[in-house]
This record gives structure tokens, sequence and C-alpha cells, in this order.
């Protein structure tokens, strides 16, 4: 049986619920109206309690004992429930499908679950976890501070933390017979990338200034559009020098070797010029290795390092504007398109599913660096208006 009583003449509730003795603090003083009127809430808490609906955050909401309830009566509904917690189901499916992933994508779903999604839903029985839980656990990912000082996490990696959920939510689903609660809840809406590319005088500059032992491995990038995996994870088995054509056929993620990132993405990169000369002197260096570009030690490198070490500073010294390493692939495709390459074969060389992703992506940059702008069919109105005028003439004079 619960009472009222006083400390240090305020009122707080005194009662037992799940065998434990709570005391709950209020504002109120101590008067016969304030007695009054807590006695009448201790007699619904207490009638609650024998009926089984009382729930302790709505009470005392801020109360200490809040999360310690919550947690039993979440392991009471889990023991209850006739599916698995959610993280005892998100290991049965981990084991079931690991073996078909590549090494980097077991990273990323691995660092999803682990940072984010566990800590949210772990202990729910899969069959509780509701659309309004997704929507608010997708939310939360929006306020984290992140590294820079600004709040919330992009939008492209919430989509990412979102993938293992929905696919352990949906799996379950599956097995045990209920409703999915990821229905109608779609993915954030991504920016396009942005592409930035170098303009033909900038790479000459980076060029002519950069480290001589890296000269190489940007001329290599600026001229074939590789993707960081794949120049890091470049062997020289790869590099056909009769043929002219670096073989991708595999990348470096994450510190592994794996395949390419698509299908589409094992191709075959014809040298050029440039690219034929590079490899040629980066031979004289590395050709008795495995790694086409390597330390001194001879191991793979490292993007951070390139990064930090090489790329950072040479264009603090050349004084142009930081971009990422990964422009390199956006430059060579802009150069190519620039010169009038073929955009299919642009695509295939950059190793693009589908062709029309290069021309979302770079087109607007060709004619910017081309002069094609509209002007070649303002001259071919203007020459057939002086064709007319010549015609006219003509006319007149016969």
């Amino acid at each position: 049986m619960g009472s009222i009583r006083s400390r240090g003449k305020l009122l707080f509730i005194d009662f037992r619920y799940r065998s434990v003795r709570c005391r709950e603090q209020t504002k109120l003083t101590d008067t016969p109206a304030n007695r009054k009127r807590l006695s009448k809430i201790l007699d619904r808490i207490e009638a609650e309690i024998l009926i089984g609906s009382f729930s302790y955050k709505d009470y005392f909401p801020k109360s200490k004992r809040v999360a310690e309830f919550e947690q039993h009566e979440q392991r009471i509904s889990r023991e209850q429930s006739d599916t698995p917690a959610f993280k005892d189901f998100s290991e049965t499916w981990w084991t079931e499908n690991e073996v078909s992933w590549k090494h980097s994508y077991r990273i990323t779903l691995r660092a999803s679950l682990d940072k984010h999604i566990l800590p949210a839903f772990g202990e729910m029985p899969v069959s509780h976890i509701a659309k309004a839980d997704i929507l608010a656990f997708r939310a939360n990912l929006a306020k984290i501070p992140r590294k820079d000082g600004s709040q919330g996490l992009s939008p492209a990696r919430i989509n990412t933390i979102m993938v293992p959920l929905r696919l352990i939510t949906n799996e379950a689903a599956d097995r045990f017979d209920f409703s999915p609660p990821f229905e109608k809840v779609k993915a954030l809406k991504i920016s396009k990338t942005k592409v930035d590319p170098f303009t033909l005088d900038e790479v000459q500059t980076i060029l002519t200034h950069v480290r001589e032992d890296f000269r190489s491995y940007f001329t290599v990038r600026f001229y074939t559009g590789m993707r960081t995996g794949e120049i890091h994870g470049l062997k020289w088995k790869y590099i056909d020098f009769n043929r002219r054509e670096i073989l991708v056929r595999e990348s470096l993620v994450a510190g592994e070797m794996t395949d390419t990132k698509t299908d589409s993405s094992t191709r075959d990169i014809p040298m050029s010029q440039p690219v034929f000369d590079a490899l040629k002197e980066q031979h004289k260096r590395t050709g008795k290795m495995e790694w086409v570009f390597c330390n001194g030690d001879g191991n793979q490198l490292q993007v951070n390092n390139v990064s930090n070490r090489v790329w950072k500073p040479l264009l603090r010294l050349l004084d142009l504007p930081y971009r990422r390493l990964y422009q390199t692939r956006h430059t060579a495709a802009t150069l190519w398109l620039a010169a009038g390459e073929n955009a299919l074969w642009v695509s295939q060389v950059l190793g693009h599913a589908d062709p029309h992703v290069t021309f979302q992506k770079y087109a607007k940059y060709a004619p910017d660096l081309t002069r094609r702008d509209g002007s070649a069919f303002e001259a071919l109105l203007a020459q057939q208006s002086q064709k007319n005028v010549q015609n006219d003439q003509q006319g007149e004079d016969s």
C-alpha cells in the first residue's frame, strides 16, 4: 500500500512497482489540499498496477526509473513474443548471407549494424519494430553531430545505414509472416555527385610540379580515369605494353584485394602516349615488384597518405582550389569528351554499366571545354543566311 509523505516541506509519492520501492518527488507543498490531490493520483497508479496497464513513463516521464522499467518491460515482451530479438535474428541473417558479399560491403554493413542499428533495435522482437520506430530512428541519424561541426549525417550516409535494417526486417517479415515495417518508407533524396574537373592547363601544371616519384602515378590517374581502388590495386601482370592496354581486373578496397566494383568495371583501358611513357618510367622503379604503384617497402599505397602528404600540399603550392583525388577520374572523362571522343567509348573506358550515366554526369562540361556552347549552330545559321544573300544577288544580276 502506497503513501503520501513529506520531505523538506514538499510531498512525494511512496509506492511499490514490480517489487521495487519507488519514491517520486513532487513540487507540491505539504498542504491538506495537495495531499488529497496526490492521494487520488496514487489510487489510480495502484489500480493500473493491479490490472497491468500502468506505465511509469506516463506518470513520471523525467524519472530515472523510466529506463530501468522500460528495459524490464522489453525483456518481458521479448520473452512473450513469438519472434526473436532483432540482435539475434540479425546474426542469423548475417551468417546466411555474408558468403555472397564482397569484403568492402561486409565492412559497410557491419559498421552500420554495430554503431547505429543494434543499439537502437537490438533488444526489440523483430515483429515489434514499426514504421514509426524506423522513421524516428532515421530522424535521429539526421541529428548526429559531424566532424566538421555541422549537425546530422548526410542523406547518402543515412540511406547506407538504413540498408541492413531494411534487409533484415524484410527477411524477418517474410519468415515470421508479419507486415514489413519498411513499406512506403522511401530513401532520402541525395544530391547529385559534384563533378569539379581540372582543366587541361591545370592538369599539365600539376604534372609539371608534382614530386618526381608520383608523376607517373598522377599521369595515369588523370589520363585513364581509373578509380582509386583500381589504381592502388594495379599489378604489373595487368600491364600489357605490347597491346598498350591496362587490364582492370581487381581493386583494392578497405585494405583487401577484391573483384572490380561491377561486371562493367572489368575492362581494358587503352594507353595514350603519356600513359604509356609514364608506365615505362614507373617500370624502372617498381617493375620487379608486384604492385605498379607502391611505397618504398613495396606495399600498396594508402589513399589517406597520398592525399595528405602529396595531393593537398601540391594544390596549396599551386594555389589551386582543393578537390578530392577522385576528381582526377572526372577530369579524364571531361577531357575525353572535350576532345570529341565518342561518349559510348568514354563510358566503356570508365567502366560505367549504363552510358546514360556518362551523359548525365559529364555532358554539360564538354561544351565549356570545347567551346561547343551553341556557337556551331549559330555559325550554321550565319552560313545559310550568307548563302541566301548570295543567291538573291545572283537572281538580281540575272
